[in-house]
């Protein structure tokens, strides 16, 4: 027990190591819940037998025109140039919620619109608190929603992985706190239920399901029972958005990652006096905080190959 427990110390202290990385383009291994870090050029190897690859995108935020990013459907659409140059075409896309920036009908078009140019056959969304100003969502759920459940969570299968797309940004909680909500919690632990502890997980909504700062919204307040539900697992990705910026945190066999947005960074957790747009970014600089994520899975391995891209 005491040499496990010093291999997951030291493979923190290797994680908290790589962070400074992930800037410029890392691919992450995870192995049972262990991040290892390597450049692209020698990581790409590691994942070109991969059986399946996806994208991540975030905070496309369309509709919102203040600095530091007047035109945010130009970086939405350089993205999706970015993901359309790979030389593997990703299966699918997640789109980690904050798709328009005032829920208005015009911005869903312009967002639908966009998204066409996407080089994927699919694309899986969930909301953003932007998404549900006005009508709870109901636009939203209409454009985007799987309507597998009528609270707007679902889940699917793909080569051997099992994606939950929860919403944890309807009936907020003090502070700005994601939530949600006894049903989807009720329905995880069923939905969960009939799965091998083997099973590779991935789960993704738009706030962080950990306290990664409560003072400024930036978590959800009852995510502690949904990841009670996920400990058994050797492998679980949890993918969010709302923060615009790159965070990680592992937990057990158990690893966070918050990815940017395509519109716009916020301050580091407590670097200012509360969230929102940073407006002192040098037009040529925006690009450097902008990104996506390109997640890559071998069959038969514990294994997920994660690579965080800016645009510039």
């Amino acid at each position: 027990m005491q040499d496990n427990h010093d291999n997951q110390d030291g493979g923190r202290r290797q994680f908290l190591k790589c962070m400074a990385w992930a800037g410029a383009g890392t691919l992450w291994l995870m192995k049972g819940g262990v991040l290892h870090a390597q450049p692209l050029d020698g990581g790409a190897a590691a994942a070109k037998d991969a059986s399946f690859s996806f994208v991540q995108i975030s905070d496309s935020h369309i509709g919102f025109h203040k600095a530091p990013n007047m035109d945010v459907v130009g970086t939405l659409r350089a993205s999706l140039a970015k993901i359309s140059a790979q030389q593997t075409r990703p299966d699918f896309l997640l789109h980690t919620g904050d798709l328009t920036h005032l829920s208005r009908p015009e911005e869903f078009d312009t967002l639908s619109e966009v998204m066409r140019e996407a080089r994927a056959s699919h694309a899986f969304y969930v909301p953003g608190e932007h998404d549900v100003i006005g009508d709870n969502g109901a636009e939203f759920f209409r454009r985007f929603g799987e309507r597998q459940q009528s609270g707007g969570w679902y889940s699917f299968d793909h080569h051997g992985v099992h994606f939950v797309g929860l919403i944890n940004v309807l009936n907020l909680k003090a502070g700005g706190l994601g939530s949600l909500g006894a049903d989807q919690l009720a329905w995880l632990k069923k939905d969960l239920a009939p799965l091998s502890a083997e099973t590779p997980l991935v789960v993704f909504a738009h706030m962080p399901l950990w306290p990664l700062y409560p003072e400024w919204g930036w978590g959800t307040d009852d995510s502690a029972e949904a990841i009670s539900y996920l400990r058994r697992f050797g492998s679980v990705s949890v993918l969010n958005g709302h923060i615009h910026q790159i965070q990680q945190k592992v937990e057990g066999t158990i690893t966070f990652y918050t990815a940017r947005s395509t519109a716009y960074p916020q301050p580091a957790p407590g670097a200012a006096p509360a969230p929102g747009p940073m407006k002192d970014v040098a037009p040529n600089a925006l690009h450097a905080y902008l990104g996506i994520r390109d997640v890559r899975h071998v069959q038969g391995k514990q294994v997920l190959a994660v690579t965080d891209e800016v645009l510039s």
